[in-house]
């Protein structure tokens, strides 16, 4: 896991910002037979950015350059991409064409912001490219007739650590960002994948998904079901985040996977599971202990301990486990407001140490 550094955080850019910083001044040198080496964009909520740019060519029907992607503090696997914009001249009355070049990919999957097909440009990121174009346009009394392909060198490569295989987005990274600006550290584009996931199984008809908190449960969960990786949601930390959103976007079965300490907070009602927003109650937790039949010593002895593993080590040989999936899965129901949930408890090894569904 990354640390968060220390004092303020540097915020950063969104690739979309990149690609309409790349596109205007591509434009600028298609306009005026010189790529700026910088430039100015305006996003969303008013901030002025300024950009470099990098390999900057220039021929009489297209112009091309590209924005090395900053992203700020935040551990961004896109962070020193470069975003490269082409730009050239479409057929009069078309608009403004979006292409997807080598790195960027291509939306297979119905449930997306954007249809199979269509290039993996976002929505909010098309809108900034073409604002931003249509500014310089206006300015030169230009036709906004354009055809503008995005490539990201090594993009198939950083898109294998992202989500886009599972939703179905082939062929390299997509341009995001709804503000152009990246928050370091900020939950949300976390949460967006897990909305951008659970759209993708309904759209494709899949009626069973599973949340897992980690790498190890999502196996376990997987093996235990047989389920598609387009049936399994990147839950993390974020339980409410998921089960808020199948609240109003349901299907049919929901199950949850985890280790014991994420699930132990789950079921004593905490929805954000990160250690740095959440931390286990140990007098809840030693209750526990005493309703799985350990004696006044061992609940005593759960009271104190350090962390949720110790007292389950120390509970050995006891339900303790199957306690803490019943009381998660209760929190889960209550949280979708009812519907089939299970929930799968598993050690750091994967195993199953517990596992309660359907009543």
């Amino acid at each position: 896991m990354t640390r968060k550094p220390d004092g303020p955080l540097r915020k950063g850019w969104t690739t979309g910002a990149c690609a309409a910083a790349a596109a205007k001044a591509a434009l600028e040198g298609l306009l005026t037979g010189a790529v700026p080496g910088r430039v100015g964009i305006r996003l969303p909520k008013g901030q002025l950015p300024e950009f470099e740019t990098v390999e900057r060519s220039l021929s009489p029907d297209a112009a091309e350059c590209g924005v090395i992607k900053d992203a700020g503090d935040d551990p961004d696997v896109t962070h020193g991409a470069t975003i490269l914009a082409r730009v050239e001249r479409g057929a009069p009355g078309s608009g403004i064409t979006f292409r997807a070049g080598p790195g960027v990919g291509t939306v297979t999957k119905p449930g997306l912001p954007l249809p199979p097909g269509e290039p993996a440009i976002n929505p909010m990121p098309r809108r900034i490219i073409g604002d931003n174009l249509a500014d310089l346009a206006d300015r030169f009394d230009a036709a906004l007739d354009l055809v503008v392909t995005i490539s990201v060198p090594g993009g198939e490569e950083i898109a294998k650590k992202t989500w886009n295989p599972r939703l179905g987005i082939l062929g390299g990274i997509s341009i995001l960002g709804t503000t152009g600006v990246v928050v370091p550290f900020s939950c949300s584009a976390w949460i967006h994948s897990i909305h951008r996931g659970i759209d993708v199984a309904r759209a494709t008809g899949l009626i069973h998904v599973a949340g897992a908190t980690g790498n190890a449960s999502e196996a376990a969960v997987q093996r235990k079901f047989d389920l598609s990786d387009q049936a399994l949601i990147d839950m993390g930390d974020f339980a409410g985040g998921m089960l808020k959103y199948l609240k109003s976007h349901p299907v049919q079965r929901v199950t949850i996977a985890g280790g014991f300490a994420k699930l132990v907070k789950l079921g004593q009602g905490k929805l954000d599971l990160h250690s740095s927003r959440s931390q286990v109650d140990f007098s809840d937790l030693a209750g526990l202990v005493a309703a799985a039949g350990g004696s006044g010593k061992l609940v005593a002895a759960a009271r104190k301990a350090n962390t949720a593993a110790e007292v389950l080590a120390l509970a050995q040989g006891l339900p303790l486990a199957d306690l803490v999936a019943k009381r998660a899965r209760s929190v889960a129901l209550a949280t979708l407001g009812g519907g089939e949930v299970d929930v799968l408890v598993v050690d750091r090894n994967g195993e199953e140490l517990a596992f309660t569904g359907r009543d």
